[in-house]
């Protein structure tokens, strides 16, 4: 296939475009329009169902079937813990290998448990970005990470080529399975920067008054730490934790019961448009305490705000921040309190790394050249 040739391709693997229910779906929606814009014809499988944080943020209908020039499909979904993938993957496989596509493009490694459909009943070429090692999440229980684990093993089986998002993913599949893989990180577009009035409406913030979490609430994102942390620091500054939950109920009430007794702590449940918009703007700190990631959009976010950073020591977190921005110790609340008061006694260090967070971002992780390097691999021979 030439440069200039215009593929037909199907992406399923995520929830639901247009939609922020989490990385992945952030991911596959500039992937798909910006490809649709370049002429090509992309069809995305949507599950149905509700969003995952409830019912009352659904905005992708089911009656759209055209966004920004991107086909919306929606496929049979059976909604439970670990059914909704599974059920959405296969019906999606299906559609794709019987569909007129010349790339199907699997997100995620649990969907990739059903690419031997579009292999063997289509031929179809098979690409898999692999988000995150999702086996190692501690909200599955031991089913769900037998499948997710299976998916894994189809992708390096199946796939033509796989892409990961950090370094470390790449020398996992090299001593795992021998398999070589392509490193293509996420990218990030330059944002428009908010005064506070919403946040200040709803949660009474101002410019510098709080620190910001913001990610999915699940278990491994580090949540139960930084509270642990938080508590034990001298602030009159606020810590606002924001995201839903995904399949993560039971955990994010007992992080809410954890806080309780402290009222600096504000869970603001799932944000958008606006409000979160003024949540990256106007942030002290921003705080990544994950355990595991694959890599985290909200850091590439937070940092295209122009914001000082602390994350946990993890690979793909200290390789986007690089020594623009601070790490503590992974799952050490010790080190945790230690770098947040740090910051706090130190806000020249904070204004330092804040001139330089946002420029340094935009020019590491674009995502013209995240297409580029993309459509590459659809086209290899």
């Amino acid at each position: 296939m030439s440069e200039t040739t215009s593929l037909k391709i199907a992406m399923l693997g995520h929830k639901r475009i247009p939609s922020r229910e989490g990385g992945v779906e952030i991911v596959v929606e500039e992937l798909s329009t910006h490809m649709a814009d370049r002429g090509h014809y992309v069809t995305c499988y949507n599950r149905k169902g509700h969003h995952v944080s409830g019912k009352e943020f659904d905005k992708t209908k089911e009656h759209l079937t055209k966004y920004k020039g991107v086909r919306l499909k929606y496929v049979p979904t059976v909604n439970g813990k670990g059914l909704a993938a599974f059920s959405a993957s296969f019906f999606a496989s299906i559609f794709a290998a019987f569909g007129d596509y010349d790339i199907v493009h699997y997100h995620a490694e649990g969907p990739c448990i059903m690419m031997w459909l579009p292999k063997l009943f289509g031929r179809k070429r098979c690409i898999a970005t692999i988000h995150g090692l999702d086996h190692r999440r501690a909200k599955w229980n031991r089913f769900a990470k037998f499948v997710i684990k299976m998916g894994e093993r189809m992708a390096v089986r199946m796939a033509d080529e796989i892409i990961v998002l950090s370094h470390d993913m790449e020398v996992y599949f090299l001593k795992e399975y021998r398999r070589r893989t392509n490193f293509i990180p996420n990218g990030v577009s330059e944002p428009v920067v908010r005064e506070p009035d919403l946040i200040t409406k709803k949660y009474g913030l101002t410019k510098d008054s709080y620190i910001l979490a913001l990610s999915r609430l699940a278990p491994e994102k580090g949540i139960r730490y930084l509270i642990d942390a938080f508590k034990k620091i001298d602030t009159d500054k606020k810590l606002i934790i924001a995201g839903g939950s995904s399949d993560t109920k039971e955990f994010v009430d007992e992080m809410k019961e954890r806080a309780a007794d402290d009222d600096r702590i504000i869970f603001t449940g799932f944000v958008e448009g606006q409000v979160l918009e003024e949540l990256y703007s106007n942030p002290y700190i921003y705080v990544l305490a994950s355990d595991i990631e694959g890599m985290p959009l909200s850091l590439l976010e937070a940092m295209s705000y122009g914001n000082c950073v602390l994350t946990s020591n993890i690979p793909e977190c200290a390789e986007v921040i690089e020594d623009k921005g601070i790490t503590f110790a992974r799952g050490s609340t010790h080190d945790l309190q230690k770098k947040m008061q740090m910051l706090l006694d130190s806000p020249q260090t904070v204004e330092a790394l804040k001139s330089s967070s946002k420029d340094f971002i935009l020019g590491k992780y674009s995502w013209d050249e995240v297409i580029n390097k993309t459509l590459e691999l659809y086209m290899k021979e």
